[in-house]
């Protein structure tokens, strides 16, 4: 009997203790002095102080009323450095024209551009010229030449000094006396030109006799020159038009693959 009002008065105790709060587990020492400290002048204790969290209906409002008026929305209470929103147009940044710069002005700026002024990495000294041709009252430097005309010239030269002007001229004309054509040398093969010139007969014109049996096509002997005036000299020059061991013309008209001795007839007329 004694122990069960033992256990009643431990029961009673222990419902009249205050509810001890939850902690995720031990924090810093400095946040134990805070506590302590808060705790000793009857402050709030800042570790159970849990921040509000979750969505709010007024604040999530106030946003949206915010961006539909152009107005900047009320900064967090936490954040209280935060600068006030700015007010008025702001204008971009413009950087100072430095005042006698050669480069012209800046865009936008108010310094006009002159026609004269010098451009790229020409010198100031020289005139930069725009590529029009314009007449040039009492002179031709530069622009389109007035000799035709009687007026222009009459008042300018005279007959004593026209002559002088010519006679300057004739003074530095140099004049290159024809020499004799080099004579071409024996060993260079057989001359095409003459050789069309010989002869009479046609492209195709069956002259020459060839043999039936050949070792190759034509097409594939043609193949091995880069004009046809190359394989006619090939031609010539292994036999032809008499023989033809590289089957170079075989319908036997003298000519081969496909060289025309017509441009050559031609010069002649």
């Amino acid at each position: 009997m004694r122990l069960a009002g033992c256990a009643l008065v431990l029961v009673s105790l222990a419902a009249c203790a205050p509810e001890v709060p939850e902690s995720d587990g031990f924090d810093s020492y400095n946040s134990y002095a805070a506590d302590r400290e808060a705790q000793l002048r009857g402050l709030p204790i800042p570790s159970q102080q849990v921040p509000q969290q979750g969505f709010d209906p007024a604040r999530a409002s106030a946003a949206i009323d915010a961006a539909e008026g152009g107005v900047t929305p009320p900064l967090n209470a936490t954040n209280l450095s935060a600068p006030p929103p700015a007010t008025g147009v702001v204008q971009p940044y413009s950087a100072p024209v430095p005042q006698g710069s050669p480069y012209g002005a800046v865009i936008g700026g108010g310094e006009t551009l002159q026609a004269d002024r010098p451009r790229g990495d020409a010198p100031a000294n020289i005139q930069v010229q725009t590529g029009e041709l314009v007449h040039m009252n009492g002179g031709n430097s530069g622009g389109i030449s007035d000799e035709q005309d009687f007026n222009a010239v009459s008042s300018r030269e005279t007959i004593e000094s026209d002559a002088q002007r010519i006679a300057r001229n004739k003074a530095q004309y140099t004049v290159i006396e024809p020499t004799a054509v080099p004579e071409r040398p024996g060993d260079t093969g057989p001359n095409i030109a003459q050789y069309a010139i010989n002869t009479r007969n046609a492209v195709g014109e069956r002259i020459y006799s060839r043999s039936s049996i050949r070792l190759n096509s034509p097409e594939a002997a043609c193949k091995r020159y880069r004009s046809p005036d190359l394989a006619q000299e090939a031609f010539l020059n292994s036999g032809g038009p008499d023989r033809d061991p590289k089957g170079l013309d075989p319908d036997g008209d003298g000519f081969a693959c496909a060289w025309d001795p017509a441009p050559f007839r031609s010069a002649l007329q």
